[in-house]
């Protein structure tokens, strides 16, 4: 009986063995992916973008055979960019889809909310879309991040800056959260450097639309140069209102502000706004013709312009992509960490620098660059601002 009992048992071993090597959200054809948007609230003109961005990416891939044979099946949930919906979102992606890793998840709060339901059930953070210090600090074996932070986007580029605009009086503008925080403590950082402190900050609550209060106070205090811990409608509102009463300083936002619903919501006020950034923005009619191609692409399959978000998104299935076929077959979380850990993703056709990762390295680069809106789109007005 013992005899005719061990092949039996040890194919059964072998089964359960393979079993516990395989990460969820893989089988033998399809690879789950999750992706956390703000398809509600405030940013949700960013997450339209960047969940379109990754549909037209993971087609791709699908239409040439998948990878490693394996189709990806994108599941988007939407957080309203509300942490605590965040929380929701993930617990459904993790629990009840399976999902193998979380990509481009959008918002700083929404996925500090959500990566403690993610890595309970040892489930990937790759590339969110914010560039939050903590997307890749402390370390954690889960976490891969590409984004600049905001923190040194602008310390390294409003020195550049204020120096150019010989500005006097510097102050800060920003919101009341870990984003805005983040944008602040970079310009604090940068005016240590240049043995300064700012003149004046103030700041405003997530969701707030009224500014002129800020604004006054800000113009009370001789302000030449404001840095924006703003995104979209609070860049508008603010710059609105300070054209509005005749305050004209120089305003430079993080990468969250750099976005074509600026210059296409705010109008001429918004002409003069710089912005850190990384990627640049898709127009249409780009002189450079690989970008001109695909945003074209994009429109010609969603019937709407291509945006900076739409690029991240893209982007962020294509690097997801690029290491899970590094990773071979055999995909699972150990083994896409491990290609991971020796991935280098070359300058791609947005301008992104090249990004490289390592086994104590979960953040791309660093590196940002400057770009101004003139005469209504975004203008790239600088190189790369090395540390």
């Amino acid at each position: 009986m013992k005899r005719r009992f061990a092949p039996a048992f040890a194919v059964l071993t072998l089964s359960a063995t393979a079993a516990l090597a395989q990460s969820q959200g893989v089988s033998k054809d399809t690879i789950v992916l999750g992706s956390i948007q703000d398809l509600s609230g405030p940013l949700a003109g960013f997450g339209k973008q960047d969940r379109l961005g990754m549909m037209l990416r993971v087609d791709e891939i699908n239409e040439q055979g998948g990878v490693n044979g394996r189709k990806i099946k994108l599941l988007v949930e939407d957080s309203g960019y509300d942490p605590k919906k965040a929380v929701l979102a993930a617990q459904k992606l993790v629990n009840q889809d399976k999902i193998f890793a979380m990509v481009a998840h959008i918002g700083t709060a929404q996925n500090l909310a959500a990566m403690p339901v993610q890595f309970d059930k040892n489930v990937i953070n790759f590339f969110p879309v914010t560039a939050a210090r903590e997307m890749y600090e402390p370390f954690h074996r889960l976490k891969y991040s590409f984004a600049a932070t905001y923190y040194d986007q602008i310390r390294l580029a409003a020195p550049q800056l204020i120096k150019e605009k010989q500005a006097k009086k510097v102050c800060a503008l920003y919101q009341d959260d870990e984003f805005g925080l983040e944008v602040l403590r970079g310009g604090e950082a940068a005016l240590k450097a240049m043995g300064s402190d700012f003149a004046e900050k103030t700041s405003y609550k997530r969701g707030a639309t009224d500014f002129s209060s800020q604004v006054a106070k800000l113009k009370a205090a001789n302000c030449d140069f404001v840095v924006l811990g703003t995104i979209i409608r609070e860049t508008i509102g603010a710059i609105g209102e300070s054209r509005k009463i005749g305050f004209n300083p120089t305003f430079l936002g993080s990468s969250a502000a750099y976005t074509d619903l600026i210059h296409k919501l705010g109008g001429k006020p918004m002409d003069g706004l710089y912005a850190t950034m990384t990627v640049q923005h898709p127009y249409l009619d780009e002189a450079a013709q690989p970008i001109r191609f695909w945003a074209n692409k994009y429109k010609t399959k969603f019937n709407e312009d291509p945006t900076v978000f739409s690029v991240y998104g893209y982007n962020a299935v294509d690097a997801f992509i690029r290491a899970a076929q590094k990773a071979g077959p055999n995909l699972s979380t150990d083994s896409f960490i491990k290609a991971m850990d020796s991935m280098v993703i070359p300058p791609d056709i947005f301008g992104s620098p090249e990004a490289s990762f390592g086994p104590q390295k979960r953040l791309g680069n660093n590196l940002s660059r400057i770009s101004q809106i003139q005469d209504g789109r975004w203008k790239v007005v600088s190189d790369y601002v090395k540390p």
